[in-house]
């Protein structure tokens, strides 16, 4: 994933193994103790450890909010995340991935931009891997493809900033522009070969 999970995995892998090691101490409480509260005991670790991995989570959460910064890169990251999945079986893993630079303009017009033409880009590498199909067959499947990963990555991004809350306002309509402008832009890609073909 282009987002920096490794971080928050490592942040919590501690909090993990905490949790698993109280739910095997409480275990072996239980099966050593059996004529006490240990049942009660029992579920007042786990609950404990429960509450535990929740603020773990939570922790994470925000500091990916933190380091997220832009909303609106978010959108990019994860709809080139979803290209890179739906163009995995073509074209290998993480296609587009390494085209991605940071620090770049987020608004909705450079962002749409760069994901039809990072995602277009591999046209012609998806033709030359299926030389059965023709130039309209070959472009509308490409498409599909594409489409289909930018979808997936647009749903993630609204999914992840619906779960922090900001899903509203300037950061919903620049979302919601970007996606519009991305269609827009695929069309003209699908079209320009019909232009070819006449």
């Amino acid at each position: 994933m282009i987002i920096d999970s490794y971080r928050i995995d490592k942040e919590n892998k501690m909090d993990i193994q905490t949790t698993s090691s109280l739910t095997q101490q409480s275990s072996s409480k239980l099966k050593n103790d059996e004529n006490s509260n240990s049942v009660s005991d029992f579920y007042q670790i786990k609950s404990d450890s429960k509450k535990q991995l929740n603020a773990a989570i939570l922790e994470s959460t925000i500091s990916f909010n933190a380091a997220l910064g832009d909303p609106q890169a978010l959108v990019l990251k994860t709809a080139l995340e979803g290209i890179n999945d739906a163009l995995q079986g073509t074209l290998g893993d993480n296609a587009i991935q390494a085209s991605y630079d940071a620090g770049i303009d987020v608004s909705p017009e450079a962002t749409a931009d760069r994901i039809v033409s990072m995602s277009t880009a591999f046209f012609s590498a998806y033709q030359n891997n299926h030389p059965e199909l023709s130039q309209e067959e070959a472009v509308t499947n490409f498409t599909a493809i594409i489409s289909g990963g930018i979808d997936q990555g647009f749903s993630e991004a609204r999914e992840i900033l619906s779960g922090l809350d900001v899903l509203n306002g300037d950061i919903a309509s620049n979302i919601d522009r970007t996606y519009t402008l991305v269609q827009e832009k695929l069309d003209l890609f699908v079209n320009s070969f019909q232009s070819d073909a006449e």
